[in-house]
């Protein structure tokens, strides 16, 4: 079984232009994420897939892997599409965030463990523990099967606990939040970037929903670890003070 780890990075970010470039305690922040992920003893490579040739020069400058692509893609999942036509003789991709510059090589290699050949698509999730995440609709919501894969995702809590006040939510179910780490199937990663948005991904605004829509199977894993993604420049100072 062969996994390949691309990391997706653009530099026209809305809210954070040339935020894969930024400095984060010394190093660039895809520097960051891409050392991280070399980390995994799961991947048995790491590339860096973006459509800016200043990118591209600082991963070659630090002596990492990059693939140029397109500026036609909508979202990370064609850009890794784009490059996986460029590496036939792999099984699974993962997506890896290029905003996450403190990803753990240990939630890599979880959701690598749920790579079995049979498994389309996979994720991670971890427990929510703050009642405030729960109205929080930056934070996506999952709900999973008996057989740990995703159901839904919201951006509201679901499910809706009907005889306890909100407050008290947490006492009396399991609720699961995103973390925004993708594993395709190489056959599987070629078939959803051929799918139209359908109603439910439109009015989340959630990428997942197409594939779930259209009847495709996302195997989910449990972490313990957090996420910390970088939106704002305010999210990159919040996250180095608290580390």
């Amino acid at each position: 079984m062969k996994i390949l780890g691309i990391i997706p990075a653009r530099y026209a970010s809305t809210r954070f232009p040339g935020k894969p470039l930024v400095d984060v305690a010394g190093k660039p922040m895809i520097r960051r994420v891409y050392e991280q992920s070399k980390q995994s003893e799961g991947l048995d490579e790491v590339v860096v897939a973006t459509d800016d040739e200043r990118i591209a020069d600082e991963v070659i400058r630090f002596g990492g892997t990059v693939e140029l692509t397109s500026e036609k893609h909508r979202n990370g999942t064609e850009r890794c599409a784009e490059v996986l036509e460029r590496y036939p003789d792999c099984d699974y991709v993962v997506n890896i965030q290029g905003d996450e510059p403190f990803i753990k090589p240990q939630q890599i290699n979880g959701l690598c463990d749920l790579l079995d050949g049979s498994v389309q698509l996979g994720s991670m999730v971890k427990k929510i523990e703050d009642p405030a995440l729960l109205d929080n609709p930056s934070i996506m919501k999952v709900i999973l099967n008996k057989f740990h894969e995703a159901i839904y995702f919201s951006r509201t809590a679901i499910p809706y606990i009907r005889d306890y006040p909100k407050a008290e939510w947490l006492q009396h179910h399991t609720f699961y939040k995103h973390i925004c780490i993708y594993a395709y199937r190489s056959d599987i990663l070629f078939e959803i970037t051929n799918l139209p948005p359908g109603d439910l991904e439109t009015s989340e605004s959630l990428e997942q929903l197409r594939w779930i829509e259209n009847g495709y199977k996302i195997k989910i894993g449990i972490t313990e670890f957090e996420s910390h993604s970088v939106d704002t420049p305010q999210d990159l100072e919040r996250i180095l003070n608290h580390l």
